[in-house]
């Protein structure tokens, strides 16, 4: 069986910025037959994120995710099919994801490396296993619930950057439900700044682009921020942080800002910010929520329960065909998306 693929094809230097042309297109031949233990997958939906930017380095500057290789096959988070099966515990038409899913149409996989999912918990939505009700899902809601400090009553002002995106969309509303009393969200456009406040439930939206920041974050938190979800870094969050109150908390999720720059992770604070976290015993410790797998059941159970209340929304931009692959990290890269950015490979319903 002939099926299509999505190779690294040049990278972009430590510094450069990303490009769909990174990535090519090629055909490669299935084997005929599968191993014990192994499956035969048909791909639903690919997953495009941040941190894959360090993958398309020769290092990536962190231990726990592996570089893309030159012409080999790139991977990342991915739903699919089971279409044939010689593992124990899956069957042909079992639902399957994984963190280290190769960009191809069909694929042959170890079984052991799969997790089996119920539509059930995203009411038929399988993409939202890459988004609300999977990695960037757990993200948000474990990088709040161990870093923000939230305690309902207390009435405190959160703050995310990069709101519009598939953490911060989810960490804003998260902050709600856990108990901040007022969240405000920083995005790059009108349309997003009303998508945060019309359908997520923001008390506030502030489009960095236009006007001064300072004064809107001052108009928008009229007592100073108490935890700020920050998943882009740079001048925003010096921003941000000359507005924090004295023993407030930031939750380090992303540095998107500073991925296309070879600077250490997290990436050093300006000294005029680094000398008010000091001086306001403001918390900035490195959030990885690798380590934290023993509360992935149960936080994946709370934001399917959220969703089924209504009381988590989940917004996904949706580009079509394994061709653009690139097109969408591309986009994503430089704010394209709204919610999380997903690529469908082949419907469901398509068995």
């Amino acid at each position: 069986m002939i099926v299509r693929r999505v190779v690294l094809n040049s990278r972009p230097g430590k510094n450069g910025n990303p490009v769909a042309e990174n990535f090519r297109m090629e055909e490669v031949r299935l084997a005929d037959n599968i191993s014990e233990g192994q499956v035969q997958v048909r791909t639903l939906y690919l997953s495009v994120d941040p941190y894959m930017r360090c993958k398309m380095n020769e290092d990536t500057g962190t231990d726990y995710l592996a570089p893309w290789q030159l012409s080999q096959v790139v991977d990342g988070g991915g739903i699919g099919v089971v279409e044939e099966s010689k593992h124990i515990h899956l069957a042909k038409g079992d639902f399957v994801t994984s963190f280290y899913w190769p960009w191809q149409t069909k694929a042959i996989l170890d079984g052991n490396g799969l997790e089996k999912v119920d539509p059930q918990l995203v009411d038929g939505h399988l993409s939202y296993f890459l988004g609300a009700i999977g990695m960037p899902g757990l993200t948000s809601l474990i990088g709040v619930q161990e870093k923000g400090h939230i305690s309902a009553g207390s009435n405190q002002t959160m703050v995310v950057s990069g709101a519009a995106g598939a953490c911060g969309s989810l960490a804003g509303q998260i902050g709600h439900l856990l108990g901040c009393s007022r969240v405000v969200g920083i995005c790059g456009t009108h349309e997003k700044c009303l998508f945060l406040t019309s359908e997520l439930g923001f008390d506030a939206a502030i489009n960095y682009k236009n006007g001064n920041v300072v004064a809107q974050l001052q108009e928008s938190c009229p007592t100073g921020v108490d935890v700020y979800f920050d998943n882009v870094g740079g001048d925003i969050s010096d921003t941000v942080i000359s507005q924090m109150n004295r023993n407030s908390h930031i939750i380090l999720c992303g540095q998107i800002s500073q991925y296309n720059k070879d600077v250490p992770y997290p990436p050093p604070l300006s000294p005029a910010a680094e000398a008010i976290q000091k001086e306001r015993n403001i918390t900035r410790e490195r959030f990885t929520v690798l380590n934290y797998k023993d509360k992935f059941q149960p936080g994946l159970l709370q934001l399917s329960q959220w969703f089924k209340e209504g009381k988590l929304k989940i917004k996904e931009t949706v580009i079509n065909g394994l061709e653009n692959m690139g097109v969408a990290f591309q986009s994503m890269m430089t704010g394209g998306n709204i919610g999380k950015q997903i690529v469908c490979i082949s419907e469901a319903s398509s068995l």
